[in-house]
This record gives structure tokens, sequence and C-alpha cells, in this order.
């Protein structure tokens, strides 16, 4: 088991030998929400929400309106974005034998094939049929842990079949009902390659209007893949936080990507993550030497205080769940105390939380 600092308050510099006290616990990273601050819909347009700056050296917040942002960021700064897209990943039918399913696509295997979620009153063999509402069916081939392997039984692909016949899978926090509101509101304006089942929630407060004012502030953009997996949502089930196996996720980072990352790098620019699954995305592509490197495959990278970042010098992200993976990342970036704190700082101003709610801009403590 991996020991870890408490208060992981050394944030990216990683914790100090002197200070190790016991391993990390699950509860060492939970907060009292009020439910009313859960937000259930997106606000009336991209860019209204709220900006809560953290700098992780001092721990100082600060309140902003999300379209500040270009005055919180210097020319010469690089955003990295995700450009992945949500895919209608939601389906519902049948069995042969009878029983109901609900099937959430996990991942896309190839056009025909998929890893998928299925809540079922009885998990179905290999070789069972699964018999879909919209008319068509799909063969179980096998299992996977939690997760069944499944190929579509038609000539058009399962993305086509997606897009046609599934819903959109809002997060289990988001009690309501989807519309066709989010199909547009859940996906990021420069969403483009297909694959993810959960958003990349930082990238949905941009519009084009902020992107444009950023480019006039000298403030550069690039982009890499990571496809969030429903497994962004699934709770820790261990106590001692290192005991914990992350779910894979498909990322690639290009060449193009680490050529902007490098020349920002040599003007003293600082790259700012749109989002943990960037952060995730550039640690995985990162390696031995720190330097992001051309990328592609699947990473299962779990990042919690004690973490030495590499490549990413400021962090812009919603609030997290309690206890989740993702509070334990932007904690390892700006420390734990410092983390909670903003938390109870933006409870008590009554910021909106999670995929639909408001934002933070983080540095990390030195």
């Amino acid at each position: 088991m991996t020991i870890q600092s408490l208060d992981g308050d050394q944030g990216s510099t990683g914790a100090d030998p002197a200070a190790l006290i016991h391993p990390l616990r699950r509860q060492d990273f939970h907060f009292d929400l009020p439910s009313e601050l859960i937000a259930q819909h997106p606000p009336p347009r991209r860019g209204d929400s709220r900006l809560l700056a953290l700098d992780g050296v001092t721990g100082q917040c600060g309140d902003h309106r999300f379209r500040d942002l270009p005055d919180l960021l210097q020319p010469g700064d690089l955003l990295v974005f995700n450009d992945t897209r949500v895919i209608p990943a939601r389906l519902f039918g049948h069995k042969a034998s009878g029983g109901r399913f609900e099937l959430l696509v996990e991942r896309l295997l190839d056009e025909q094939r998929a890893l998928v979620q299925l809540r079922v009153s009885k998990a179905p063999k290999s070789g069972g049929q699964l018999r879909f509402d919209a008319g068509f069916t799909a063969t179980v081939l096998g299992r996977q842990d939690d997760l069944f392997e499944i190929r579509i039984d038609d000539d058009q692909s399962l993305l086509a079949l997606l897009e046609r016949h599934g819903r959109i899978p809002l997060p289990p926090y988001i009690t309501r009902e989807p519309t066709g509101k989010d199909r547009e509101r859940y996906q990021t304006i420069y969403a483009r390659e297909p694959g993810a089942v959960a958003a990349p929630t930082a990238g949905l407060h941009f519009d084009q209007a902020l992107l444009d004012r950023l480019v006039e502030r000298g403030v550069e953009q690039t982009f890499v893949t990571l496809h969030v997996g429903a497994g962004t949502f699934q709770p820790l089930r261990v106590t001692p936080v290192a005991e914990h196996v992350m779910h894979a996720e498909w990322v690639e980072v290009s060449a193009a990507a680490c050529a902007c990352i490098q020349a920002t790098r040599a003007r003293g620019g600082r790259v700012v993550a749109v989002g943990t699954t960037v952060v995730r995305a550039l640690e995985t592509a990162a390696g031995a030497e720190g330097v992001p490197q051309p990328w592609n495959g699947e990473t299962r990278i779990f990042i919690y205080p004690g973490y030495r970042f590499r490549s990413v010098d400021a962090l812009i992200t919603n609030f997290h769940l309690p206890e989740s993976t993702l509070l334990m990342l932007v904690a390892a970036f700006a420390g734990r105390s410092r983390i909670l704190d903003a938390y109870r700082h933006a409870i008590a101003q009554r910021y909106r939380f999670f995929s639909y709610g408001d934002a933070m801009l983080i540095t990390p403590a030195l």
C-alpha cells in the first residue's frame, strides 16, 4: 500500500516524507452538500456560470463569472481541451427470455461491438440475445468484470443506431429525464470525436464568443481526446484510497498537441487543462521524462494527494462528488485542506455543483 500524507497540502510537489501520517482514507475527502445546490439544468447560456478562482499557494478564493476567464489568464498561456463527443449511449429492451433491461454503452470497440453496462434482474449468458425497443438485436459475446461485450446483429454501425435511437446518459445525480435540449447542452461546442458516455464538463462553459476573446487575449488552444466512461461516476468501494482500481478510458494525445505544449513551455507560458480528463490524458502521456509524447491507448491513471504533476500548470474544473476520484485529483493539485476549504466557501456562497454547475480555476500548491 502506498503511504500518503493525510493533509496532502504539498499538492503538486508531492508529500513530504517527514509528514507521512497514515494511509489516505476515502472519508478524508468527504463534505456535506445541500441537495438544492446540485444543478439539475444548465444555465440559460453557456458562460453564465460562476467561476471560483483558488490560489493553491495561499488558499485564497476569488469569486468571478466564467466570462471573466480571459482576464485571469495571460498572453502565451495554452488551454488544452478534450474534444471527445458524448454519444446517446442509453438503450432499453428485453432479453429473449422476456426480462427487461437498460443498457449503457461504456465503450465502443469497433463498428459492431461495445462494452456495456446492463441493468437487468438476471445477467444474460454468452450467446444470449438482447432485443431493443427500437427493433434491432444484439448478441452477448461474454463478460469482462462488471461489463458485458455485445455485438449488434445489424448491417448498420452501433454508433449510427445509437445516434438514431439512443438517449443522452445524464449523470445519476441529475434526477430528471433528459430532454432534446440536453443533446446540445450536455456537449461541448468543440466536440468532434464520438465515444464518451459522460461529458468533459469543464468545457461546457465555453461558447464561441468566449473562445474568440481568449484568442484576442493571446491565449492559445490545442486538443486531446479522452473518451469519458460511466465509471467516472462510480464511488470508491474501498476505504484505503491506494487500493482503488481505476476504470479504463481511451486516450489520444497527438504530436500536434505535444508540440503546442513544448512551445508554451519554451516561451514561459502556462499549460491550463480544461477539465480533469485533460489532466489524466496529459499525465498519462508525460512518460518517465515528464514531457508529453504522442500517445494513444487505455489509461487507468489514478491521481491523488502525493502525486507529482509533470505537465499541467493550472486547471479549470467543475465541482466534484464527495469521496470521488476526481475530488482526489484536484486535492492532489492544490492540497486536500485547501480544496475542502474552497468547497466550503462555494457552499456558503451558493455555487451550483457537478456537471451542469459552476466551475473553478485552480493554480497548484508549490
